[in-house]
């Protein structure tokens, strides 16, 4: 069971029980450490049976408990209730029932302890290597773990309660049909930042969900699973957001629950794409967050170039002593033309030119770092290999597992490498800036060069890339230079990004929907067909709902409506398996074989690009583009999609 508010969360059983192994994400966390390890409900000194618990609200939590019995024919007359809320910290009210016929005496214990272990710590299983220490102050417990000029604390009040440095307990009579409650509430501090833990949200209070929603388009469909789809994802995304350090009073998309709390720079970039005609908010925040921490010097640690956009950002021990290098890392190849891709989709949503005008040097400085430091060799190609060799990530481009970018063989290919993805993306960075420079910044020079530049960057992509025996493009160029000929999902980002000539986006779209690669619920990573293909392979078969959804955007961008409906349905009536809410992955076995989609293990939920997906896909569906007067619609839909609008689209300052 998982509630979060930003860099806040609580994972615990379905319970409402806490008590992490080392190397398991559950817990109280904020900012990249957890501040409860523990924390369980003892009724009478014995363990609880959960009738039922859900989230009903994402930052919200109900759990129903009864005290165990020894027979099945007896059940006890004692029943608890917690009602939990996350936001900064943690609520957690409790209500005993008395529903038996006798007065009953009753001692409530809550177990606790904090380990501070940061996620890092989490993951690699590490050891901490600073000083633990608590005292009890009134009807307060601190918790605390300092490490030189580092400070982390749980505060855990309880008024009315016995304390000790693990528990508190409470003593109650209750007479029959009698309810007892108490309220606890748990602090987190770090040595700069105390905040006061949220209350439960009020509907009309600002940044509120009730706000949110009441701000997001209406949609009319007669697809009933498409409203609830729809639903999830603005709550997910309202989850989701937090609030950077560079920009406090607006928020942007963590990237995902529980590992990706925090600051990404491709992810955050892709779902805020996705999200723009429904949250410009999110872009606007993106953007600047990520500017104010561009790279400005080179940094092997970090592997960080002048111009470059970040990868991730950490505030956890690991971090803040320097070792971790996401402070921030800056270990991706494909969020600099990104941060330039969303700049312009952003103007061309909001007619924000203020904001354009505002980042034109962070813009310039990440056109000059995909000229120059971007590509290694100067052959015009975007390479990366890490400096970091220690805790750097081996691949940067969104497959970034180690074992990603590989031949239909399965040997790894050699460093570096440039993957064909990011071509696409500095192709379109290239046109957009050039219409940037043109229509705002008003240097035309620019906008020329950068127009004939992204024409040489097309005939060299495709003469370099193209494999004509087989009719697509090659995953990357190896070290050597040699062609990478694996048949990917990738193929489909170089339609999104335009670099493909026309005549040949025909044999791309085919196997993009021919068996291989469409699993009949999405497109896999990897065509099933080749030797390394694997399912359950993070990157090697399985397939990711954002993929999918930038390659549907793809096909329909080079006119293949109706296989890109095909694939948006497909993802979309995936959902109604998850609950309505699309996950971070799920496992590549064709729709024919299992009848429905397969969970991945480890697959994050809610995670930011995937709650974007259907907002994506809905655009898709509709055609929606951005127009001076508000929007145009061009709609493809199939089955089982009869009708479907949105109304109050965000568009240049209008609600279409």
């Amino acid at each position: 069971m998982s509630i979060l508010d930003g860099s806040t969360f609580v994972v615990s059983d379905l319970a409402g029980d806490v008590h992490a192994r080392p190397d398991e994400p559950a817990g109280l966390f904020y900012r990249d450490m957890r501040h409860l390890s523990r924390w369980q409900v003892r009724l009478n000194g014995g363990e609880l049976h959960a009738l039922s618990g859900d989230a009903v609200e994402y930052d919200e939590a109900l759990f129903f408990l009864v005290a165990r019995t020894d027979s099945i024919y007896r059940n006890s007359p004692l029943a608890l209730l917690r009602r939990r809320h996350v936001g900064e910290g943690m609520q957690e009210q409790l209500q005993l029932d008395n529903h038996g016929t006798e007065t009953l005496l009753a001692e409530i214990t809550v177990l606790f302890a904090a380990d501070f272990a940061d996620i890092f710590e989490i993951k690699d299983h590490l050891r901490k290597a600073g000083r633990f220490y608590h005292r009890i102050d009134g009807e307060r417990v601190i918790l605390g773990y300092e490490r030189s000029d580092l400070l982390r604390e749980t505060i855990v009040h309880a008024p009315g309660a016995f304390l000790t440095a693990s528990t508190l307990t409470y003593r109650a009579s209750l007479e029959p049909g009698e309810s007892w409650r108490a309220a606890i509430e748990v602090g987190v501090a770090t040595e700069r930042h105390r905040p006061q833990a949220k209350r439960s949200h009020h509907p009309d209070v600002p940044g509120s969900l009730g706000e949110w929603l009441n701000a997001a388009p209406r949609l009319d469909t007669d697809w009933n699973q498409l409203c609830r789809i729809y639903h999830r994802t603005l709550v997910d995304l309202a989850a989701l957001r937090c609030r950077p350090d560079v920009a406090p009073d607006s928020s942007l998309p963590a990237a995902g629950l529980p590992w990706f709390m925090a600051l990404f720079g491709r992810d955050s970039l892709i779902t805020s794409y996705q999200a723009l005609p429904f949250a410009p908010e999110l872009c606007r925040t993106t953007l600047r967050a990520l500017a104010a921490q561009q790279a400005d010097g080179f940094d092997d640690f970090r592997d960080a170039e002048p111009g470059k956009i970040l990868h991730e950002v950490r505030h956890g021990e690991l971090t803040h002593f320097g070792e971790r290098p996401h402070s921030p890392y800056f270990g991706s190849a494909d969020s600099t033309p990104l941060f330039l891709v969303v700049l312009d989709e952003y103007e061309r949503w909001t007619g924000d030119r203020e904001l354009i005008r505002e980042l034109e040097p962070a813009a310039r400085a990440a056109l000059e770092w995909i000229e120059k430091h971007g590509d290694l060799d100067g052959d015009g190609f975007i390479e990366y290999q890490r400096r970091n060799e220690e805790s750097g990530l081996e691949n940067q481009c969104w497959k970034d597992s180690w074992n990603a970018i590989l031949h239909p063989d399965g040997e790894i290919a050699r460093g570096p490498r440039a993957v064909c993805e990011i071509q696409g993306y500095a192709y379109d960075a290239r046109r957009r800036s050039a219409r940037l420079a043109r229509e705002v910044w008003r240097d035309p020079e620019l906008a020329d060069r950068l127009d004939r530049d992204a024409d040489e960057l097309r005939d060299r992509f495709h003469e370099a890339f193209w494999l004509p025996g087989q009719g697509f493009y090659a995953l990357a160029l190896d070290g050597d230079k040699e062609p990478v000929p694996t048949l990917t999902s990738n193929i489909g980002h170089l339609l999104w990004s335009g670099i493909v000539p026309e005549e040949y986006a025909g044999r791309i779209a085919g196997h993009l929907m021919g068996d291989r690669l469409f699993s009949g619920w999405g497109v896999r990573t990897l065509a099933s067909d080749q030797l390394a293909y694997n399912p359950v392979e993070y990157h090697n078969g399985t397939v990711w709902p954002h993929d999918t959804a930038l390659v549907a955007a793809g096909l329909a961008r080079y006119g293949f409506r109706c296989e890109a409906s095909r694939l948006s349905v497909a993802v979309l009536e995936a959902a109604r398996h998850f609950g309505d809410r699309l996950p971070e992955v799920f496992v590549g076995y064709s729709r024919d074989d299992t009848g429905i989609p397969v969970e991945y293990p480890t697959a994050c939920s809610p995670q930011a690009w995937a709650s974007g997906t259907p907002l994506l896909l809905m655009r898709v569906l509709l055609g929606l583009e951005p127009a001076e007067a508000g929007v145009t619609t061009d709609p493809y839909l199939v089955d089982p999609i009869g009708r479907l609008a949105l109304h109050g689209v965000h568009a240049r300052g209008w609600h279409a």
